[in-house]
């Protein structure tokens, strides 16, 4: 993902995340941190982007900041795409564990975490704008 992406990125952050989406400040503030601490790409069909998913990492542990799909794409394996390459990154960076936050009345994007092998660790209360909790889930990295 680069800053001329960035227009496409928050149409599709807006539609994916209407109750708490980033800004666009904090959107360009995790790409001034790339490629230090931060890893973002974007998944392009037909000239259009239709995905986006960001990393960040630290030492021996890595975090999914973020992956959205424009909603016409949910289900064809693009989130998964982004997920399989976040995943090669932060072992790349080093990382022994990942982990994730995610809304709990998300029972779709649980399940595609589950099968990537997160698991579930916690529950943050309360934690997204309209009060939602999100669950906390890792997955520990091969070598």
């Amino acid at each position: 993902m680069t800053e001329a992406d960035l227009s496409a990125v928050m149409a599709i952050e807006q539609a994916t995340f209407p109750l708490d989406a980033w800004s666009e400040g904090m959107m360009r503030g995790e790409l001034a941190d790339m490629p230090r601490s931060r890893y973002y790409v974007v998944a392009v069909l037909d000239d259009e982007i239709v995905a986006y998913a960001g990393l960040a990492t630290a030492a021996d542990q890595a975090d999914v900041q973020t992956i959205a799909v424009l909603e016409k794409f949910q289900g064809t394996g693009i989130g998964g795409a982004l997920l399989t390459e976040l995943l090669g990154e932060a072992g790349r960076r080093g990382a022994r564990e990942i982990f994730l936050e995610v809304r709990a009345d998300n029972p779709r994007a649980q399940g595609v975490y589950r099968h990537f092998g997160f698991e579930e660790i916690g529950t943050r209360r309360r934690y997204y704008d309209d009060g939602t909790d999100a669950i906390m889930m890792r997955r520990k990295l091969d070598g």
